[in-house]
């Protein structure tokens, strides 16, 4: 029987929320699920030079939307509360004085500048140790004083042993090797921990079991052992998950790829059960015969960090394209309807709904539905529904495309729809059919184009017939007249 997991995801509010974090969110989530554990969000806000207001309900929002919302953090709450480091900082400075007292960690008073100069020349040297030289190891304030490059306040630094472990056991790569590490600061000037203690000291009180990150914080790992070790604690599971990459192979950034923003999925009309199983497929391909498109539930269900690859994985967005059309034609059409009209609120596309716009939406979108990629695209493919027929607009690459024959065919048409009284797709289809193609013997290519522009003003179009049904006789008439007279 596996034992209930306590993970965590601890994103920082500097700016949109990366995508990376509910790339991590979504293995955590789905390894507390599998045990029947609890899933946290703890937010990581003491670096305060960076914070970004509304980042932090960014954070909030987006994993909501994603379905990966959190069992304990700031919003909901639970037993190990506060879940904002800067409303924790009290309980760190007790085990900072803990580690000075027991000789694992000492104060030093370089300032910064002492401490570029001290990297410039190590560089300069190229010698192979290029971590902290020590100068203040041993010294007393007042000693360290009289020496140059003396700041009045210290930072705390990590006492490394020659003998530190290098080596750990990792959930998804077995055993790992990682590189010494230096004296690291874990309390800086500001009375603020840095990363490597916090990290640490949260989720021993946090009781988290399994650490869930990015591969880059390997080279942290025997740091942070140390850390638990001289504290007394037992260290957590760690499963250090392949790092995304830009189809260049460098890891994806903000700055490099708009993909990299969570909020972008969102904001280009993804749906979130789509991006959250391509994020899954992403570290967890599946094996020969096992489909690609799972739901979390199945996810969950077979999940075995044994599965997850060790390759960074190329962040390619035509394979989201693909799984977003899947999951956009396995919708009710009412709920896709709803999704459309959500989106277009949502994105700007709509400031509100028009008159009947729901309807005319609900009754549209099987038209479109078996070619639509994302919710953003929905909308611009049904404006000619929405647009009123007076102030429609013949695409002149459309009309120019026409033959010569477009205006006698356009008159035919309307002649002949006049005489329908059912005024339904079938209806529509066969009259056109009778008058154009079989009575003037034209190819259907060249029959129902002109009447294609009429109707959407462009060459390429919903299905026409249903989209005339959806339109009305009266509208559809209106709009073949306007075009003939501009013919």
């Amino acid at each position: 029987m596996t034992t209930p997991a306590r993970t965590r995801v601890a994103p920082s509010p500097t700016g949109d929320p990366h995508v990376g974090t509910a790339y991590m969110a979504l293995f955590d989530k789905a390894w507390s699920r599998k045990t029947g554990g609890q899933f946290v969000l703890r937010i990581e806000d003491t670096d305060r030079n960076r914070l970004v207001e509304g980042s932090e309900q960014q954070i909030y929002d987006s994993l909501r939307w994603l379905g990966l919302d959190a069992d304990e953090s700031p919003e909901v709450g639970g037993p190990y509360a506060p879940y904002k480091q800067s409303e924790r900082v009290d309980s760190y400075r007790p085990f900072v004085e803990q580690l000075i007292e027991s000789g694992h960690a000492y104060y030093c008073w370089c300032s910064g500048e002492r401490l570029a100069q001290m990297r410039a020349e190590q560089q300069a040297s190229k010698q192979a140790d290029t971590g902290y030289d020590r100068l203040c190891l041993g010294m007393t304030r007042d000693e360290r004083a009289k020496l140059p490059g003396f700041s009045p306040t210290p930072v705390v630094r990590m006492l490394i042993p020659d003998d530190v472990p290098l080596s750990f056991h990792d959930l998804i790569r077995g055993e790992v090797k990682a590189p010494r590490p230096d004296d690291q600061v874990i309390l800086k000037a500001d009375g603020f921990p840095t990363y490597h203690l916090a990290v640490v000291v949260d989720d021993h009180l946090m009781k988290i079991t399994t650490v869930v990150r990015g591969e880059e914080w390997i080279s942290s790992t025997p740091k942070h052992l140390l850390l638990y070790s001289w504290l007394g604690w037992q260290a957590p599971l760690f499963a250090h998950m392949p790092l995304l990459r830009n189809t260049d192979k460098s890891k994806i950034s903000k700055r490099k790829n708009p993909a990299a923003r969570l909020m972008w999925f969102r904001e280009q009309g993804y749906l979130p059960e789509a991006l959250r199983n391509f994020l899954q497929l992403l570290a967890y391909p599946p094996a020969d015969g096992e489909q690609e498109v799972t739901s979390f539930d199945e996810f969950v269900e077979g999940f075995d960090w044994a599965k997850v690859s060790t390759v960074g994985p190329i962040f390619d967005v035509k394979k989201l394209d693909w799984l977003n059309g899947v999951y956009i034609r396995s919708l009710p059409t009412g709920e896709l309807a709803s999704r459309i009209v959500d989106y277009a609120l949502e994105s700007g596309q709509w400031s509100e709904i028009p008159e009947g716009g729901r309807e005319l939406v609900l009754a549209a979108t099987p038209l479109i539905s078996e070619r639509l990629v994302t919710l953003a695209e929905a909308l611009p493919k049904l404006q000619f529904l929405f647009t009123a027929d007076d102030q429609l607009v013949f695409n002149p690459v459309a009309v120019g495309k026409l033959k010569d024959n477009a205006a006698e065919v356009l008159t035919l048409a309307a002649q002949a729809l006049e005489q329908l009284d059912e005024w339904t797709t079938d209806a529509i289809h066969q009259k056109l059919q009778t008058v154009l193609v079989e009575d003037m013997g034209l190819k259907p290519k060249f029959a129902f184009a002109p009447v294609r522009v009429a109707i959407s003003g462009e060459q390429v179009s919903p299905p026409l017939f249903e989209s005339m049904e959806i339109l009305g006789k009266q509208s559809s008439l209106a709009r073949i007249a306007r075009l003939i007279a501009e013919l």
